[in-house]
């Protein structure tokens, strides 16, 4: 039999290893494209958004002193009123004799206004004492603050506490005006028991400095004692408030962060959690679902230059900043999926696909802490598909649709 020679032995050899790879090639998987982002450090942030709306901090409503004939009221709603101006005046109707039900409403009123006035010069003093502890701990964290002894949000949360110190004064003081108005109507009404209508037109005036906001009374027209005439605040002393998930509001407490969202104007405004109401109530959402929710109020921390057109129950969004760290190991949200009762990510190894357990840490809508399981530098795949497991070889770039 004759021996193959050489050079066909070299050829059935070439054609075998050529059979080899072509089966190879065809048998093999493919390679998937998919996007790729670095584990690296950065800021996280824990918020959530709630809808929000503004409102005065304090509105007073002017009430008729004694019973008679108002005159036309020309204020109109938005017209600046400083305190003590007149903004109503009233012709005195002849005051007939109580019967023993009225006298003992109005000796009541007596009573309940001089209580009321009481309280309000409690309140002052009160406040008084908070404003001036308030300043104190300013004009120390001011001392400290340039050697680095205090963080800058703890200087920003004790001037907003010296200027709520400040507001909350204001408010008292305009507290004991009001109490004091309704002490006067309330003698009024047993001085005049049983006098002639008196020609000496009685005016009414506004209790605080501000602006009217709305107009119970407008034409002239005949009024008892006590009736509202108009509704006056300063609406430079705004607030907001916000109702959220009861589940969220355990997180937050007085002093923390928040950010003002799509209010209407230009750049994000700054605001402070001033308090967190301690009962919660049910409301239904959009989607019919019934929720338990606590009303959050806040104070803007923005100079009111920047809000000043924002008025009295304008809508706003907040984002309440929950937590908030730096330099944190982090991977984008979306690059996590469930495994069990953990996360995992597909991270890149020598261009193949490898599933890698992780335990996270903070986690915010965008990206979330790693604590074990990655380094930084290493890749992740993004939004993982099922044609993605372990094992497969990944080319980086958009992944195909089909």
């Amino acid at each position: 039999m004759k021996t193959p020679s050489r050079k066909t032995l070299s050829f059935l050899l070439l054609g075998t290893l050529a059979v080899l790879l072509l089966v190879w090639l065809v048998l093999r998987e493919p390679q998937q494209m998919a996007t790729l982002a670095k584990v690296q450090r950065g800021l996280i942030e824990v918020s959530f958004v709630e809808e929000g709306k503004t409102r005065l901090q304090q509105r007073y409503v002017v009430t008729a002193p004694v019973a008679g004939m108002v005159r036309r009221i020309v204020l109109q709603p938005g017209d600046p009123v400083k305190a003590g101006q007149a903004v109503a005046e009233i012709d005195p109707a002849a005051s007939g004799l109580l019967d023993a039900r009225s006298r003992s409403q109005a000796q009541a009123e007596l009573r309940g206004a001089e209580a009321a006035l009481a309280a309000a010069r409690q309140r002052i003093t009160a406040a008084q004492a908070a404003q001036a502890l308030a300043q104190r701990n300013l004009q120390r964290a001011r001392e400290v603050a340039p050697t680095g002894g205090i963080a800058q949000a703890e200087l920003d949360l004790m001037r907003s506490r010296a200027v709520t110190a400040g507001a909350d004064v204001a408010s008292a003081r305009a507290d004991e005006r009001v109490a004091s108005e309704r002490l006067s109507a309330a003698r009024a009404v047993l001085a005049e028991e049983g006098r002639a209508s008196s020609s000496k037109t009685q005016e009414v005036a506004a209790p605080v400095d501000g602006v009217v906001l709305r107009r119970m009374v407008e034409s002239a027209a005949p009024v008892p004692v006590g009736q509202p005439l108009m509704e006056v605040g300063d609406a430079a002393a705004l607030e907001i408030e916000s109702d959220v998930l009861s589940t969220d509001a355990v997180r937050l407490a007085p002093g923390m962060g928040a950010r003002i969202l799509r209010w209407g104007g230009e750049g994000v405004l700054q605001a402070t959690v001033k308090r967190v109401e301690p009962g919660g109530f049910t409301k239904v959402s959009a989607l019919g679902v019934e929720e338990q929710r606590t009303r959050v109020v806040l104070d803007f921390a923005s100079p009111h230059a920047q809000w000043e057109r924002l008025g009295d129950g304008y809508r706003v969004e907040v984002q309440f900043l929950v937590q908030r760290k730096d330099n944190l190991l982090q991977v984008p949200a979306s690059a996590l999926f469930s495994a069990g009762e953990g996360w995992a990510v597909y991270r890149i190894g020598q261009g193949k696909a490898r599933r890698t357990l992780v335990k996270l840490g903070l986690r915010s809508a965008t990206v979330a802490e790693v604590l074990e399981g990655l380094k930084e530098g290493d890749q992740v795949i993004v939004q993982p598909d099922d044609r993605i497991r372990e094992g497969t070889r990944i080319r980086e770039g958009a992944p195909s649709t089909q």
